[in-house]
């Protein structure tokens, strides 16, 4: 089992090498080799090729004019920036500034420190160019530019296996480092170089010499120079303290101990001087520190691991429904599923799709990046395509960018930047509420499929408190409505109640100015007048109080009645064919209650008994005395007409406010706000209508109703 689960390892990093978007060697690094290959190549043909290069002419005219070369004001072109900087600086330049911007373009490379390394591969190029020189190599470039390459290799293998890699990048380049890269990778950092540069197809043995830079001495007694030049300079670069390796790689190559010396001391200052160059920052490089190279114990026994793995699961989905729980709106919420998707599954990004009101569509929502487009972005449900089967069909879903896809999907991928989709569904109670999106390599698909259960966990916890906040979302735009239809209802409710006092005013302007003219004393009417511009405030006022509040003031029916007459008496607007009779008893008459509530009531009863009784009639007013309902007292008040009386339908909806036959947009509203009234009075009314007329009675709270009560029943008890 041991032996299939290490093969299944090897051929799955293998696996990554090949579809891992590892850089192409540069054209002009394929040309300058050829170039220096070729016995017959001089100046111009390297000004050529460099010339066909912006970025890399742009290079040479940045050093050429530096002040190491140039020390006129005037800036200098091309052709005398070769001539100045020579042909050797020119292609250290050419060559060390291609390498340098390819794999600095690798994956997880702008997250890593870098310095260490690239000193190091310069080190070696320079260390190898030195040597090739020294052993009169014919390709002296040639060992510059392996030396520089020899442990790309680690790079790859970054790129690649980021969490398997990361800790042992930085770690001390010697055998060790090779045994650890073999047991937990099953392959090296030698091997993953060389096989990377054999993709760019040289004709040369520059692959050769990165895979055998870790070789014993004595297997390389044999091996071509450029191999032998490699592996002096690694060890005179990375191993100064192995002399005696040291001294056997020299032999190899003929060079001794003094010269070997001399090649290291130079190459520090030469290093500093490409670094610079390539605007390398070298500064405290030697200062951060190098760890052996690490290799995690061994695996377990698979059945337990397994069973550790689902534990360790079910623990992380318990604190991702926590975590969840904690959000505060659904905004909030869909941002930490985002980025607790990404942490715990490696996704390189995470959108979340909602399905729209309708159900016929998958929308995109702002968070996170791209939030513009992912705004206006959507999926119809109805167009088929994999994300919608995935959301329609309540399943995980795996998309490449090989897949079929519609436009929709590759606008997606597009958005996201991935090679490949994860679509979780997020399912609460057999709806699908939207789909999450994990853009990933395409490598990490299998450990996606072997993840299922985890994933579909993670999703269903991340639905359950999606549904709670859209569910409080609509509670909250449920709350709005209710408010703003109240609001709406009062504001109907002042305006019909404005209407009583500015016609009583209206009406007392009019008796006001009679009376000046015949110069009749009017302390009275500027009274009157006087409340009723203080009530139509007060009902303004009340606008901002939606809730009935109770009102512990003592009210003596009889006065409320009187002042209630008084207004419409003094004015036109009880016809000489109506008569009002008033029957009020001296005991009892006070209530507990608002004396401005019962004034309203009362002007919107009388008010709609007049308009009742168009050819006369008469209206009465009474105090019927004390009432006990439901063990509690009132005082009966009774307002009746002997008009025509109210048809059936009318009175069933007596109450509501519903449109009458009268004119105006707030006619029909009058009874409903007497009703309202009541109840804020914590009063009953109740109506009776015939063909004789109608009657209203209203049963409001007796003065100290309650504790009475409560007394009554307390003495009764005690009886018992």
């Amino acid at each position: 089992m041991l032996d299939t689960m290490q093969q299944q390892s090897d051929h799955d990093i293998r696996n990554r090498l090949l579809i891992a978007r590892l850089p192409a060697m540069p054209q002009i690094l394929i040309k300058l080799i050829e170039h220096l290959q070729a016995d017959d190549a001089g100046m111009p043909e390297l000004a050529a090729l460099i010339a066909k290069d912006a970025a890399m002419t742009s290079k040479i005219l940045t050093v050429a004019n530096s002040s190491a070369y140039h020390r006129n004001q005037r800036t200098v072109g091309l052709e005398q920036s070769l001539v100045s900087l020579g042909t050797d600086m020119i292609k250290t330049l050419v060559i060390s500034e291609s390498v340098f911007q390819t794999f600095n373009s690798f994956p997880h490379s702008s997250s890593t420190d870098l310095r260490g390394f690239w000193k190091g591969s310069l080190t070696t190029a320079v260390i190898a160019r030195d040597i090739a020189k020294q052993m009169e190599y014919p390709h002296v470039e040639e060992a510059y530019l392996a030396g520089l390459l020899h442990n790309v290799g680690r790079l790859a293998l970054l790129a690649t296996a980021p969490k398997e890699y990361s800790f042992n990048f930085m770690a001390r380049d010697d055998e060790d480092l090779c045994a650890v890269e073999q047991r937990t990778l099953q392959i090296t950092h030698t091997e993953a170089g060389a096989w990377l540069i054999e993709r760019w197809h040289l004709d040369s043995f520059l692959a050769d010499s990165v895979l055998y830079h870790h070789e014993p001495i004595a297997r390389l007694e044999s091996a071509h120079p450029l191999i032998r030049i490699v592996r002096l300079a690694h060890l005179l670069c990375c191993h100064e303290d192995q002399q005696q390796a040291i001294a056997d790689a020299g032999h190899l190559v003929g060079l001794d101990a003094d010269t070997l010396e001399l090649i290291v001391k130079n190459a520090a200052r030469q290093v500093e001087k490409s670094a610079a160059y390539l605007g390398i920052e070298l500064a405290g490089v030697d200062d951060v520190p190098v760890p052996s190279a690490y290799a995690p114990p061994p695996p377990v026994d698979p059945v337990q691991q397994r069973l550790s793995e689902e534990v360790r699961n079910m623990v992380l989905v318990s604190e991702m429904g926590q975590t969840f729980a904690r959000q505060q709106g659904e905004t909030g919420l869909l941002e930490a599923m985002t980025r607790s998707a990404r942490i715990l599954f490696d996704f390189e990004t995470a959108v979340v799709l909602m399905e729209n009101p309708t159900g016929h569509a998958l929308h995109g929502t702002p968070t996170g990046e791209h939030q513009q487009r992912l705004a206006e972005f959507a999926i119809p449900l109805t167009k088929g395509g994999v994300v919608a089967a995935s959301a329609l069909e309540r399943k995980l879903a795996y998309i490449g960018r090989d897949s079929p896809l519609n436009v929709a999907e590759e606008q997606l991928f597009r958005i996201i930047g991935t090679e490949s989709m994860v679509c979780l569904p997020l399912v609460a109670n057999q709806r699908c509420l939207g789909v999450l999106i994990g853009g990933a390599p395409a490598w990490q698909m299998p450990s996606f499929q072997k993840r299922e259960r985890f994933l579909q966990s993670f999703g269903t916890q991340a639905a359950a408190a999606l549904e709670t906040a859209i569910s409080e979302r609509g509670h909250a735009k449920r709350q709005i409505a209710h408010v703003a239809e109240e609001y709406r209802e009062a504001s109907r409710r002042v305006v019909h109640e404005v209407n009583n006092p500015l016609s009583i005013i209206k009406n007392y302007l009019s008796v006001l100015d009679g009376k000046l003219a015949k110069r009749e004393p009017v302390v009275g009417e500027m009274s009157i007048l006087n409340e009723e511009i203080d009530r139509v405030g007060q009902l303004i006022n009340g606008l901002a109080d939606l809730q009935p509040t109770e009102s512990s003031r003592v009210t003596n029916v009889g006065r409320v009645v009187d002042d209630v007459l008084r207004l419409f008496r003094a004015t036109d607007f009880v016809p000489a064919s109506v008569q009002i009779v008033v029957r009020m008893q001296e005991e009892p008459a006070e209530i507990d209650g608002d004396a401005d509530l019962l004034k309203q009531i009362l002007v919107n009863l009388i008010k709609n008994a007049v308009e009742a009784l168009a050819d006369g009639g008469k209206i009465e007013i009474a105090n019927r005395g004390h009432v006990n309902r439901e063990r509690k007292l009132y005082l009966e008040l009774v307002v009746s007409d002997s008009g025509p009386g109210l048809s059936a339908e009318v009175l069933a909806n007596l109450f509501s406010p519903v449109r009458s036959g009268k004119e105006g947009p707030n006619h029909g509203l009058g009874l409903s706000i007497v009703h309202g009234l009541v109840k804020k009075m914590q009063g009953l009314i109740t109506c009776r209508s015939g063909k004789t007329g109608t009657t209203f009675e209203i049963l409001l709270p007796a003065r100290g109703s309650t504790s009475q009560v409560a007394g009554v029943s307390t003495r009764a008890m005690d009886s018992v």
